[in-house]
C-alpha cells in the first residue's frame, strides 16, 4: 500500500473521483490558474529581457502581480484537489515530482530576482536593458515555467 492512498479514501477524494462534473470543473479552473500565472509570469520575463523598453518594468509589475498572486490562490487549492483524488499514483510519478520541484525553482528564483537585481530596477526602470543577472534570472524563469507546463499537460494526458 502506497503511503499516500489514505487520502485517496477521504470523502473529498471520493467525490472528486466519482463525480462527472467535479473534477472536470477543479481541472478546469486549475489550468486557467495556470495559464494567468504563466501570462503574467512571462510578460514581465519578456519586458525585463527586452521587449517594449518604453514601459515602465516598475509599472508593469505593479499591474502584474496582483494577477499573479491570484492565479497563485487558484493553482494551490485546485492543484491540492487533484492531488488528492489521485495520491497514490502522483506522489510515485516522476514527471510530478519534477513538477513540483520546478514550481519550487521557479518560486525560489522569483525570491531571488526580488531580492537581487530588483533592487537596482530604477536604473534600469525604462528604456535602457536591464543588468545581466536580472535578464539571466528572468531567461531561468521563463524555462522554468515551460518545464513545469510541459510536466503537468504531460501528467493530464496520461
Amino acid at each position: 500500500m502506497n503511503a499516500a492512498n489514505p487520502l485517496e479514501a477521504l470523502p473529498l477524494a471520493i467525490l472528486l473521483r466519482d463525480s462527472p462534473w467535479l473534477a472536470p470543473a477543479v481541472r478546469t479552473l486549475h489550468a486557467l490558474g495556470f495559464v494567468t500565472l504563466v501570462a503574467t509570469v512571462a510578460a514581465f520575463d519578456l519586458r525585463v529581457l527586452g521587449l517594449s523598453r518604453h514601459l515602465s518594468v516598475r509599472a508593469l509589475s505593479r499591474q502584474l502581480l496582483p494577477w499573479t498572486f491570484a492565479a497563485v490562490i487558484v493553482i494551490v487549492p485546485t492543484g491540492s484537489l487533484l492531488f488528492l483524488s489521485k495520491a497514490g499514483e502522483l506522489i510515485s510519478s516522476r514527471l510530478f515530482v519534477l513538477k513540483m520541484a520546478l514550481v519550487a525553482a521557479a518560486a525560489i528564483n522569483a525570491m531571488i530576482f526580488r531580492t537581487g537585481p530588483w533592487q537596482g530596477v530604477k536604473a534600469w526602470d525604462t528604456g535602457v536593458a536591464a543588468p545581466p543577472a536580472a535578464r539571466a534570472q528572468v531567461a531561468l524563469s521563463l524555462a522554468l515555467w515551460i518545464g513545469v507546463v510541459a510536466c503537468g499537460r504531460t501528467l493530464a494526458a496520461s
